[in-house]
């Protein structure tokens, strides 16, 4: 994906700087809980700690924090960029940590390329921490530190930078040898790149059953042979055996396996012809492999091909193994990651892709068919499987070899506490962009000469989410591109007043509106300078299949042109504004939020039913409460009345809806005071669809959870017209922007 140099550090320094923060998990709200939290309350858990070390894994977070360490010697292919340079890296690395196992993050930049300063540094600081992972130290220092740590200390010491890639592609190994028939132990593999990662792969593969006689490494001066001392180290001479072979060329002649972890197009077609049948290859240099994929596969048919790349199959991301071989490692309080565990969870990922993939899986990744083959040996990074294979196969390995501090008792106890604590909310839009990009739209922005709109829109069309139209003037948009590096190559510009079929378009709208007061002067009048009445006509007459607007103006005025022109749906009496509201834990369809100020027991059907449908957008089941101040019949009033109204029209237009209601929030959202109190209703699992008796009490909810509750929140969606038309909040930052641009394109896919 192309990512602008504006659009990064956009992103780093909006709003609050960085990517991470520290927050508070006990409550701090009196002088009772700052006292318990500090002093005199803080001197119990001292006491105890003191009395027996292992309560520090009680009482404090050290049993779920990581130091992301690094001196920035190695950033991300960019080289020495020192270790202020590798911050916002290293802060990336906590996110992924967060994001993929719920592991907090502090990332400890030190300022020095001495190894024994680091390796003193991070002794020092160790007893904060539940594991250690070091992060862009260049080799051959790396291996040096990461050894003498994993000696001093008595927690999880793991360098991802080799062990990563290694445990992932040895993962994939093992499958791709089965898939062709052939033995770990018979095959002849070449390497390419002796540094960390190289090393670390030709070892870990090794252990996994590889003959180190079959093992050829080479580096940028050829292969590595007894008897070479031009750019040797003892790393690299550990891998040193007797061979003719002095080139890279010739070392491919009859190998079975390529393992590239060095620099692109280094390796060519010839090369893979040279080599024995059915040849696997990983080519994992990134962003560009030693050779494309595209060269790879014509040269060979009976090829099996890795990269380090999303776009081709069997990607080798790391991020199928660091955040869960922690998360694995710190659930029981191991005192290292050996060998057994690395193992463990490289067999794990192995297993995992010979799985039925869930259909859910497909959709993520726009695919009708997944399964194990040559273009699966590994599973994807948002399988959300992963993490309930991998961390409980490291754990195990801990336990069995001796390094867990704890133990658990009952495994598929934990499998159901690693998917609570996840929760998934993350997968929501991931779902939806891919829908998008399975057939993009034409998106018309209104506001098309606004900054973020232009930058938003560029990024749809580069995401290949959107087929973006702009609204406005092509020389003020132009030159603001110029200014800031912007490609505008694909995006079309529109200028109402300059557009050839405007007199088609007042005639249109003319028609439309000359008995609600309008004249064919008024039409041209609001056409020229309304820009929202010209983007919902070009929807309308089907020059674009929806719009996007509402970042500068009020509410009324996006959606009152979506009203008059587009219409709702005949079989709808209103159509209702929703919010999509995301916790850590869960995903909520919040509605009728913005349009409907007292609705009516039919309204209310009319907006559970358009909430309904819209949530299958995201491959979710809808189950929907319809709220009050009353839990079924326990209170009287016009609200419980007409909400029992709305259920039973409801019920009667789609028998098969889980919905249920009238009831109070508490008792939608928490489903055993259903299963305990209320075992007549039929909701089960809890609400995701919470629908409001007035606009009154859904404007308020979301507001709240949004700005007391933190959630994170994304609309409003206007649900019931005839096309696609959603609304932007005033400010709306442009990551926000993208995702109603990928919910409207969703959308008009599925209005056809």
């Amino acid at each position: 994906m192309k990512i602008n140099r504006q659009e990064a550090l956009d992103y780093h320094s909006m709003g609050r700087k960085g990517k991470i923060e520290v927050i508070t998990t006990k409550p701090t709200a009196t002088q009772r809980d700052l006292s318990l939290a500090y002093s005199p309350g803080v001197a119990e858990p001292c006491r105890a700690i003191f009395e027996n070390p292992e309560d520090v894994f009680k009482y404090t977070a050290k049993g779920n924090l990581v130091a992301v360490i690094s001196n920035g010697t190695a950033v991300l292919g960019l080289g020495d960029l020192g270790a202020m340079g590798g911050k916002p890296v290293m802060e990336g690395k906590g996110v992924l940590f967060k994001v993929f196992a719920d592991i907090d993050v502090f990332d400890i930049e030190i300022e020095s390329k001495d190894v024994d300063e680091i390796i003193r540094t991070v002794e020092l600081i160790s007893p904060t921490f539940g594991g250690i992972n070091l992060e862009d130290i260049k080799g051959p220092e790396c291996f040096v530190i990461e050894e003498a740590l994993k000696k001093k200390l008595d927690i999880p010491v793991f360098h991802d930078d080799q062990h990563g890639t290694a445990i992932i592609s040895g993962a994939a190994l093992l499958n791709a040898v089965e898939i062709v028939g052939k033995k770990l132990e018979d095959i002849k593999v070449v390497y390419n790149g002796a540094g960390a990662s190289g090393v670390a792969c030709a070892k870990f593969h090794i252990s996994l059953g590889v003959n180190p006689k079959n093992v050829l490494m080479c580096d940028s001066k050829g292969v590595i042979y007894k008897g070479r001392t031009s750019g040797m180290n003892e790393y690299k001479e550990e891998f040193a055996i007797e061979t003719d072979a002095r080139t890279l060329e010739e070392a491919f002649v009859g190998a079975d396996v390529f393992v590239g972890l060095s620099q692109a197009d280094c390796v060519t077609q010839e090369m893979l012809l040279s080599m024995s049948n059915n040849p696997i290859v990983f080519a994992m240099a990134n962003p560009d492999p030693e050779i494309t994929y595209e060269l790879a596969i014509s040269a060979r048919k009976d090829l099996i091909m890795a990269t380090g790349r999303s776009d081709y199959p069997n990607q080798v991301n790391n991020v199928l193994g660091f955040p869960f071989i922690f998360r694995g490692a710190l659930d029981v309080h191991a005192k290292a990651i050996n060998e057994e565990m690395k193992k463990a969870a490289a067999y794990a990922l192995a297993e995992l892709a010979k799985e039925d993939v869930p259909d859910s899986v497909k959709r993520v990744y726009n695919v009708d068919t997944m399964s194990f083959g040559p273009d699966y040996i590994i599973p994807k990074p948002f399988d959300p499987r992963v993490l309930t294979r991998v961390a409980p196969a490291v754990a195990k390995a801990a336990m069995d070899t001796g390094v867990a501090r704890h133990n658990i008792e009952d495994f598929d106890k934990y499998r159901q506490e690693l998917e609570v604590r996840m929760g998934r909310s993350f997968e929501i839009m991931h779902n939806i962009y891919q829908k998008a990009k399975r057939q993009p739209k034409r998106i018309v922005f209104p506001e098309g000469e606004n900054a973020k709109i232009i930058q938003a829109a560029i990024m749809s069309l580069e995401m290949n989410i959107a087929k973006p139209i702009l609204l406005g003037d092509k020389a003020i948009i132009q030159e603001f591109c110029d200014e800031h590096g912007y490609d505008l190559t694909g995006i079309e510009i529109i200028n109402p007043k300059e557009y050839s079929d405007f007199d088609k378009y007042i005639e249109a709208f003319y028609k439309i509106r000359q008995r609600k007061g309008i004249t064919i002067v008024a039409a041209k009048s609001i056409l020229l300078n309304q820009p929202n009445y010209f983007g919902a006509m070009m929807v309308n007459l089907g020059d674009a299949d929806g719009m996007v607007s509402g970042l500068t103006t009020h509410y009324p005025q996006t959606i009152r042109p979506a009203l008059q022109v587009v219409g709702k749906k005949d079989e709808y009496s209103v159509v209702s504004g929703l919010y999509v509201v995301s916790t850590k834990t869960n995903t909520y369809f919040l509605s009728d939020t913005t349009v409907n100020i007292e609705p009516t027991g039919q309204h209310l059907s009319d907006i559970t039913l358009q909430a309904a449908n819209f949530v299958k957008h995201f491959n979710i089941t809808p189950r929907v409460a319809l709220l009050s101040y009353s839990n079924f019949g326990s209170a009287e009033g016009d609200i419980p009345k007409k909400m029992r109204e709305a259920l039973r029209i409801t019920k009667q237009r789609d028998p098969e809806l889980m919905i249920d209601g009238e009831m109070q929030a508490d008792t939608a959202v928490v489903s055993s005071i259903v299963d305990s109190t209320f075992q007549f209703s039929k909701l089960k699992g809890g609400a995701n669809v919470l629908v409001f008796p007035n606009l009154a009490a859904g404007n308020i909810a979301y507001k709240l959870l949004h700005r007391i509750g933190g959630a994170h929140v994304l609309g409003p969606v206007l649900l019931g017209l005839n096309k696609p038309i959603s609304v932007l909040q005033r400010g709306d930052d442009i990551s926000q922007i993208i995702d109603m641009i990928a919910i409207t394109v969703v959308d008009a896919q599925d209005k056809g």
